[in-house]
């Protein structure tokens, strides 16, 4: 499987390859993962690193991608070693390894697509430029109906929708964070504190707004990020109760969720599927998303249950080992009609 963005820096394209390659683990198939890293990074065993990444602007964000000479080599001898079954890419329209792998490989190649961005140019010119690398692909597959939609409409043909995937069981069962939530009610944000995308600016003049109001209200947010440049940005009457935890561990996650009434997501647009979504549905968490006027949430534990119990009952279609073997049979389709991966010509 090929990683194209940084394994030591938390991203969603991550996490999905990291937990579908520990499902597909868990139901018996040998799996190997290039990525790009530092030779000295702690990896798990099952990644090869390609060498350092660079930031590179793409979909709206900054992504940490490997590309060059060094990458290339180092994905042809992961190839030609391996003596895989199937290769599985993803977002191979990236500058980064998937391509790479595409380019000098042959065989069933398998490619997730996570990206959605309908009306991008770029996206647009890369599948234009990339075609005789990305028709190599036997099977597609996209995480969501936006991301689909971006692929069709960029690269023609279509994709089987298979989501992404959450482990339930790290979630439903995490107790919260030490002293929360407590009382007069928390608001919760998950994600990059120095995207815009990502909506924090909106949750935080709506909690200016709210926090005056509401004596007792909090508002919990972790992440990567400036946290000095996110304090800044709330009046100061209200600073000590915007409480910063910063990037946290993947316990510390699952505890987050289970410390908040209501978990926020505002983005503003450039998402694909939104894995923080079903992570908190897994933690049994309310969801507030882009919406800010549902706030109400806050004055009715009732209603805030109810959509509890719905969404632990509705998250149980995207545990990962379902998803796994979704994956899998979209393997068992390409790989009886070409055979295993070898290193091109």
């Amino acid at each position: 499987m090929v990683c194209p963005y940084t394994w030591d820096v938390p991203g969603g394209v991550q996490e999905h390859v990291k937990e579908l390659t520990e499902a597909l683990i868990g139901l018996g198939h040998e799996v190997s993962v290039i990525s790009p890293a530092d030779d000295d990074t702690p990896l798990p065993h099952y990644v090869v690193p390609a060498g350092r990444a660079v930031p590179v602007p793409y979909n709206g964000s900054v992504a940490r991608l490997a590309f060059g000479f060094l990458s290339a080599a180092r994905v042809r001898r992961w190839v030609k070693e391996g003596a895989f079954d199937v290769l599985h890419v993803h977002e191979p329209a990236a500058p980064s390894l998937s391509l790479l792998a595409c380019w000098v490989a042959d065989g069933p190649i398998v490619a997730t697509f996570h990206t959605a961005n309908p009306r991008s140019r770029a996206l647009h010119a890369a599948y234009l430029a990339l075609q005789t690398a990305l028709e190599k692909i036997s099977g597609r597959i996209a995480v969501s109906e936006a991301a689909r939609t971006t692929l069709v409409e960029h690269m023609g043909g279509d994709a089987v929708l298979i989501p992404n995937g959450v482990t339930i069981s790290r979630y439903e069962k995490a107790d919260p964070l030490p002293g929360w939530p407590g009382a007069g009610g928390v608001l919760g944000f998950l994600g990059r504190m120095d995207e815009p995308r990502k909506g924090l600016d909106v949750l935080l003049r709506a909690f200016a707004l709210l926090a005056e109001q509401r004596p007792g209200l909090r508002l919990l947010v972790a992440g990567r990020g400036d946290l000095d440049d996110v304090r800044s940005r709330v009046p100061g009457a209200f600073r000590d109760r915007l409480i910063l935890l910063g990037q946290v561990s993947q316990e510390a996650k699952a505890s987050f969720y289970h410390s908040v009434d209501v978990f926020c997501a505002p983005n503003t647009g450039g998402e694909s599927f939104g894995i923080v979504l079903i992570e908190a549905m897994a933690a049994g968490a309310p969801i507030v998303a882009s919406d800010l006027d549902a706030f109400r949430l806050l004055d009715d534990p009732a209603l805030r249950q109810r959509l509890s119990a719905a969404a632990t009952d509705a998250v149980r279609a995207y545990d990962w080992p379902m998803v796994a073997r979704d994956v899998v049979k979209v393997y068992e389709a390409v790989v009886p009609a070409v055979g295993k991966v070898t290193v091109g010509l």
